[in-house]
Order: structure tokens, then sequence, then C-alpha cells
């Protein structure tokens, strides 16, 4: 599909513009890639190796229950917040929900194309980080440390959702949409989504960034040939239910650990 763009903003307003992208950015992910290079500093300069050390996602926050249940759901709120502000700035001056492909359109090109790179992305990536593992450029992740509550499965469920929708709408549609009116070359657009993707997960170590930044390139391509970020968010969903309740549920089993411990 593709967009007529009207001309790229100048003066003032190419500089608001560009401000509005970089706060964005500032208060979500752009301020996790950041962490996540000190943390890879971290890593690389401590004094065990870095396939010795281990990434820990979806950790517990405290060891009374509902405290720790409260702050889950709470920090899986607020980082939802950066969506509303990026959709509410694209607001201004069209339907976002539109523009993002995040309307009820086409639900079952929604769903099809969400499982279809499910799948496409999901066997890659798995022997990457295994082939990252042996080659001792990545840590050892763990998708999920909660404790074994009644909440603890659909937490993880409500974090990948979470997860899924803020990557995908800020890192593809709004950055992409934004970087394209301010008049970058489609290959330059493609670029910067794929390697912020792929240095907010740096603090898994170098596959974590290589694996992230090739599923951004093929993100990226798809939202510009579609314009609709819902198949991306339906699939990224579905990576990281598999990979948070699928690891909860089989940590213990003895093939489990032979192949990923």
């Amino acid at each position: 599909m593709k967009v007529e763009l009207a001309p790229p903003p100048t003066g003032r307003d190419y500089t608001t513009r560009r401000n509005e992208v970089l706060l964005v950015l500032g208060v979500s992910l752009g301020q996790s890639a950041i962490y996540a290079m000190v943390s890879i500093t971290a890593r690389l300069t401590a004094n065990r190796p870095l396939s010795e050390q281990t990434a820990t996602l979806n950790a517990s926050a405290s060891p009374r229950p509902y405290l720790d249940l409260t702050y889950q759901l709470l920090g899986i709120f607020f980082a939802l917040v950066p969506v509303l502000l990026a959709i509410h700035l694209l607001n201004r001056d069209r339907d976002a929900r539109a523009t993002l492909g995040l309307d009820r359109r086409h639900p079952v090109f929604d769903v099809l194309f969400g499982m279809i790179l499910t799948v496409a992305i999901g066997f890659p990536g798995i022997a990457l980080y295994l082939g990252a593992r042996q080659l001792g450029i990545n840590a050892n992740v763990v998708p999920a440390a909660l404790p074994d509550l009644w909440w603890a499965l659909p937490v993880l469920i409500l974090a990948a959702a979470q997860n899924a929708i803020l990557e995908e709408v800020v890192v593809v549609g709004y950055l992409m949409t934004r970087l394209e009116e301010l008049g970058w070359r489609v290959r330059a657009v493609i670029a910067a989504s794929a390697l912020l993707r792929g240095s907010y997960h740096l603090y898994q170590g170098f596959g974590g960034f290589v694996g992230n930044a090739v599923m951004g390139v093929i993100f990226a391509f798809f939202y510009l040939r579609t314009r609709r970020v819902l198949p991306l968010v339906i699939a990224h969903t579905l990576l990281d239910v598999v990979a948070f309740v699928g690891y909860t549920l089989v940590k213990d089993m003895t093939w489990f650990q032979r192949f990923f411990g």
C-alpha cells in the first residue's frame, strides 16, 4: 500500500517534529536502549564471561504476593503510557488508528499474517539464541521469574501484550511514520527502526541485538508494504506468550534443561 506523504516540514516545524520524536523515544524505548548499552558494557567488563551471566525478564518485585502483583500491573500500565502519547500526537493531524493499522478493518488478514510472522520469526529466533549461547556472545535469558501463584500466568500474558503494543506502535508505526514525514529515505527509516529494536535488547548480549534487529527489518518491511501494525502486535504477543508462559511451564523438565540450561 503506497501512502502519499506531504512535503517534509522545514524550519521551526521540522525542529518541532524532530524534537517530538526524541521526546517520545526518551520516555520509552530510546531510554531503554541507553540503559541496555550501559548494561552490556557492565556485562562485558565483569569478572565472568558473558555466557555465564543471566538476563532475567519479568522478575518478582516483592516477596509479598499481592504487593508483587500490584507492582507488576502498575509496570504494565505505565509502560503503555508512551503508546497513548504517540497516538495522541499523531491524532493531531490524522486518524492515528487508521494510519497505523490498529483498527478492525481487516481482522482475517491481521490474524493470519500475525500467525505467519510468529512462525517465521520464532523458530529462527530460537536457533539464533542457541547459536549465540554456544559462541559465548549472549547471556542466559530467563524469560520469567515470577512466584508460583495464581496470578503469574495472567500477568505474563499481559506483559507479553504490553511489550508487543509498546514496541510495535512506537518503534514501527509511530517512529517510521514520523521519519518518513521528516524526509528520511526508506532504507534509513528501516535501519533506524531495526537498530533501535536491537539496541534495547543489548542487555541480553549480542545474539539478542542481532536477532531483534533482523526481526525489526522484517517487521519494518511488512509495515511499509501493508501499513498495518496490528499483525505485528499479534505476532509479537504470541512470541512473548510462548517464551514467558512456555518457559514457566517447562523450565523444570529434564529435556528443557538439557537444551536451554
